[in-house]
């Protein structure tokens, strides 16, 4: 389970408020430390003058070092502000009192807010206003590709939006849904050799990321990805059966209803699920 889904199931179930974020021209406002040049740019007064080059004091879009900027940037404010990142995960920041948390994620220039201090939320609000041009999304809905739905029950999160085009690229829309996965399938390193390499490595990462909303293809998935480095077609024909799979529901997703506590509960396998190459 990663940072922004036990946020939300802490969220949920001490009925926190939930609140996104978005920078504006997120990367412009980092601050370069290294000495970066780049060519007098078209239409300039003085593009013609050989030998004349730009240094950038501002990071740009498609610098390498414009994450890394705009990162330090957000971060000595909010730390300013008493936050702490987070020793886990440095994109998570907390400010803890006697009495109240809030937690502040970020991801490039998107940012969410969870806490169960209104007010102390509003003041971080205002304060991000003055620092950058920022635009409020209200309530949390949409992060990353997923979507967050809610109800008296608690929480319902999906990525029912990143299916349709993950089937598209994959030439799968037109394909027939399989009521199961491949669950017990029995994967091993003989057989032909895949032709392409990359692709069936980014595919296999897209599906890694979907199973944050998609436990049901997680062991699949993980046997898939065991062999990212050497796969044979037989390894990609299990990727084309969950893809197949997932087009019978894409709309299916986590329900995280509120409870009395909030114990984080999991289940292990440990006979190794069978496994020809493990055991």
């Amino acid at each position: 389970m990663n940072t922004v889904r036990v946020l939300l199931y802490v969220a949920v179930n001490h009925s926190w408020s939930l609140y996104q974020r978005d920078v504006k021209n997120a990367f412009l406002h980092g601050d370069l430390k290294e000495e970066v040049y780049m060519r007098i740019p078209t239409g300039h007064a003085q593009e013609a003058k050989e030998g004349l080059v730009c240094k950038l004091r501002k990071a740009l879009y498609g610098l390498k070092q414009s994450p890394r900027a705009w990162y330090a940037k957000l971060s000595y404010p909010l730390m300013s502000q008493n936050f702490y990142k987070s020793d886990a995960d440095s994109s998570m920041f907390t400010k803890k009192s006697f009495s109240s948390i809030i937690v502040v994620l970020v991801y490039v220039y998107d940012i969410i807010i969870i806490g169960d201090n209104k007010s102390g939320i509003e003041e971080l609000k205002s304060f991000l206003h003055r620092s950058f041009a920022i635009k409020d999304l209200g309530k949390l809905k949409h992060f990353l590709g997923m979507e967050i739905a809610y109800s008296s029950k608690g929480l319902f999160i999906n990525q029912r939006k990143y299916m349709p085009d993950l089937l598209k690229e994959t030439r799968k829309l037109g394909a027939k849904p399989v009521e199961t996965h491949v669950d017990g399938a029995k994967l091993n390193v003989d057989g032909e050799q895949l032709a392409d390499v990359v692709k069936y490595q980014r595919l296999v990462g897209k599906l890694i990321y979907l199973t944050i909303t998609r436990p049901d293809i997680t062991y699949d998935v993980s046997l898939v990805n065991q062999f990212m480095h050497h796969p044979k077609k037989s390894h990609m024909d299990v990727v084309n059966r969950i893809l197949q799979y997932l087009k019978r529901s894409p709309g299916r997703g986590i329900r995280m209803n509120k409870n009395s506590h909030t114990q984080i509960i999991g289940y292990t396998d440990a006979d190794w699920a069978r496994s020809s190459t493990d055991c």
